[in-house]
């Protein structure tokens, strides 16, 4: 008969299931350590949503929101991440999504209709660099540090 997977709660009644080191390999659980962090994030995003409409927030506001809160979630220990193409696309995607959502969508000049904006458009809208050239960014910083320590340091 097959037991029930142990539970590890997070803040804001985040349930993420969690299997034994001895089932999985200590470099895939690593791996999932920037999709675990999403999943919580993308909850906590539309927990904030769903306490403030998108309607009744200013877009600076929003932007203030996902930089301080979600990207620093997102983001932590990201120094000591090792990223494949698949999670620097899945990195890429969780951004866009929540750009999309604060940006919205936009009206087409010419047909009138409504569409979703192109990740193009996202990333004039939005002036800050990408999250995987933020996460490159501060791993190339902490490697700086780790060179100036000292060789009696253990990292």
């Amino acid at each position: 008969m097959l037991s029930a997977p142990k539970v590890v709660y997070y803040s804001v009644q985040s349930v993420i299931p969690e299997t034994s080191t001895a089932e999985r390999g200590k470099e895939a659980e690593l791996r999932e350590v920037p999709v675990i962090r999403m999943a919580v994030v993308t909850k906590w995003y539309y927990i904030i949503i769903l306490w403030h409409p998108p309607r009744l927030l200013s877009k600076n506001l929003k932007i203030k929101i996902y930089r301080t809160i979600i990207l620093s979630v997102v983001l932590y220990g990201c120094e000591t991440w090792s990223l494949k193409a698949r999670e620097e696309r899945k990195l890429r995607v969780f951004e866009n999504m929540v750009l999309r959502r604060i940006f919205g969508s936009r009206r087409e000049e010419v047909t009138g209709e409504w569409r979703r904006l192109h990740n193009e458009e996202l990333n004039d809208l939005y002036s800050s660099p990408n999250i995987v050239r933020v996460i490159k960014s501060r791993r190339m910083r902490w490697a700086g540090h780790v060179v100036r320590m000292g060789e009696e340091r253990v990292v």
